[in-house]
């Protein structure tokens, strides 16, 4: 089609793999941790919206941000996960609580 000159492929010298590595992990950190935080949020908004206790879901809400924040920091995925499974509880009790209602 159009040629306009030499391509140049590859002009870093050296090998830059251990960068490309860690900015992979950092990313699927940041995915995981994201993706916990936002299941949280949305069982916040279930228990919230959907069942109508929104003092619970409003705890949902914090709980969910208050386990990102020492996961970002500490590059962990522990505490977002412990954060979302006890996002899970609190939907469960509020839907079980629902139910018997």
């Amino acid at each position: 089609m159009a040629d306009h000159g030499t391509v140049q492929y590859a002009t870093a010298t050296g090998n830059d793999l251990p960068a490309h590595e860690a900015a992979y992990r950092s990313f699927m950190h940041l995915a995981t941790v994201g993706t916990l935080t936002a299941v949280g949020v949305l069982f916040g908004l279930t228990v919230g919206g959907v069942m109508g206790h929104w003092l619970m879901g409003l705890a949902v809400f914090l709980i969910a941000l208050i386990g990102a924040i020492p996961a970002i920091a500490t590059g962990s995925n522990k505490p977002a996960a412990i954060a979302c499974a006890i996002c899970f509880l609190i939907f469960v009790f509020a839907g079980a609580t629902a139910i018997s209602h």
